[in-house]
């Protein structure tokens, strides 16, 4: 078992959702990311908050284990917030308001310890930003991986394309995708992202899965089929979580592994849109998620 690091946000979300609403709950990308990797490895976390965080929500990330040495309370500020709204088809989320607040100001700094850490998840935020911790680790972790959003590939693009050449993962949706690669075949698009650096593309699809690049071709795994399905936000960063976290777990790069890492992130992510914000993740039991493996096994199974 090896440690995985995420540099990433923590925020309060407003979602509404045609099953309710939840009113500034526990989100952003670093939260979502480290609590579903914590099922599987030792995790760090490295974010921001403000002096209104609550800490009870502090106590809820670190009674799951992950570490909270980097996460930065700056005195006076405000927490990051995001409010946001989904209708009938949750794959796509209507932002309603954000409020950067600390994260605006954001500059990650890694302590010793967290500079020597094996494996690398850069979450959703600001390119450059991305790119200095890559610069701040002490050594080349095993394997570097980043997310990002339409916002960077529109606003900071050159940015962007920078920290690309530096990673070996990224994980992206259909439309950023597209995108990124100014390819509307998803396919081609892949491929495209690929010769920008990474040598792994993961395709977050929402209801229909996920998909992957690699040289050694393509890997389609299927959402799990789910009769309520609340909230989908942060489901992508679990995916994530739960793809970084196994292959922390098995401290290997393998075909096979990356492949069952990827089924792994599809199992966190559908446990996470079961409820609003982590209320699922916290009921969540690691029996619960062997149990859905093996469901997964079977969807993709060929018989004979």
């Amino acid at each position: 078992m090896a440690d995985l690091l995420v540099v990433g946000s923590v925020a309060l979300d407003t979602v509404q959702t045609p099953f309710g609403r939840a009113q500034e709950v526990l989100g952003g990308s670093g939260t979502y990311f480290s609590y579903a990797a914590s099922f599987y490895t030792r995790v760090r976390l490295v974010a921001a908050v403000g002096s209104d965080f609550p800490a009870d929500h502090e106590r809820f990330l670190s009674d799951r284990g992950v570490d909270l040495g980097g996460l930065m309370r700056e005195a006076g500020g405000r927490t990051f917030r995001w409010t946001g709204e989904y209708g009938y088809d949750l794959n796509e989320a209507r932002t309603l308001d954000t409020q950067l607040n600390v994260l605006a100001d954001f500059r990650p700094r890694l302590g010793e310890e967290a500079r020597r850490t094996p494996f690398l998840f850069l979450a959703n935020i600001d390119p450059e930003l991305q790119l200095d911790v890559v610069r701040q680790m002490a050594e080349r972790p095993r394997l570097i991986a980043l997310d990002t959003m339409n916002f960077w590939i529109q606003g900071k693009r050159e940015a962007l394309l920078r920290v690309l050449r530096e990673v070996d993962v990224v994980t992206i949706n259909e439309g950023e995708a597209r995108q990124l690669a100014q390819e509307p075949n998803l396919i081609k698009a892949a491929r495209r992202i690929v010769d920008m650096g990474p040598s792994t593309v993961l395709v977050k699809r929402g209801e229909y899965g996920a998909l992957m690049l690699t040289d050694k071709g393509f890997f389609v795994v299927p959402a799990y089929p789910l009769d309520s399905v609340y909230d989908p936000t942060g489901a992508g960063d679990t995916f994530a979580g739960g793809f970084m976290g196994y292959i922390a777990a098995q401290d290997a790069l393998d075909a096979a592994t990356v492949r069952r890492a990827v089924v792994h992130g599809s199992v966190m992510a559908s446990f996470t849109v079961e409820d609003f914000s982590l209320q699922r993740l916290a009921r969540l039991k690691s029996p619960e998620i062997t149990e859905r493996y093996a469901a997964f096994h079977e969807l993709i199974r060929l018989p004979g």
